[in-house]
């Protein structure tokens, strides 16, 4: 499982429009790096629009959101649509980088035992350390703090001689 401080694990997948893109493409800006399980559900639309209603204020704070799920390409590409997020959404079909990230696990819902994806956001600076994980997000209200601990704690994202 990766912590705070490692060098994020870098990953290749397909957005939303079906191109290629790379963890380290983003290497010099901070990233919001969030899983969530399925397209379209309650949750992961609450989660999706907060991104969406704070995604001009986290460009302002040279961060990028990704959001990650197992959905197709072509799922991601309905939701976005519908919904008009202004953000990429990475699909990762095989759960590669659900499991590299360690947010692939052993659910239980109504007593039945599944493998599923833990709703988790890395924060992610312009080297490519972490900086913060937040596990078991609850959506409402997920964005805001994300947004607060890039603005109020910038400390989060000097480098660790500095901090």
């Amino acid at each position: 499982m990766v912590a705070v401080g490692e060098e994020a694990p870098d990953f290749t997948l397909l957005t939303d429009e079906g191109k290629q893109v790379s963890l380290k493409g983003y290497r010099g800006g901070k990233v919001v790096l969030y899983f969530y399980p399925k397209d379209g559900t309650s949750g992961c639309t609450t989660e999706a629009l907060e991104f969406k209603d704070f995604a001009t204020q986290f460009a302002k704070e040279g961060t990028v959101i990704l959001g990650v799920s197992k959905d197709s390409v072509k799922s991601h590409q309905a939701f976005k649509e519908k919904h008009q997020l202004p953000f990429t959404l990475l699909s990762d079909s095989e759960s590669k980088v659900l499991n590299a990230y360690g947010v692939w696990k052993e659910k239980t819902l109504y007593g039945r035992k599944f493998m599923g994806t833990e709703r988790t956001t890395f924060l992610i600076d312009e080297k490519g350390i972490i900086r913060k994980v937040y596990r078991k997000v609850k959506p409402k209200g997920h964005a805001q703090t994300c947004l607060l601990d890039l603005t109020k704690e910038a400390k989060l994202f000097l480098p660790d001689s500095e901090a």
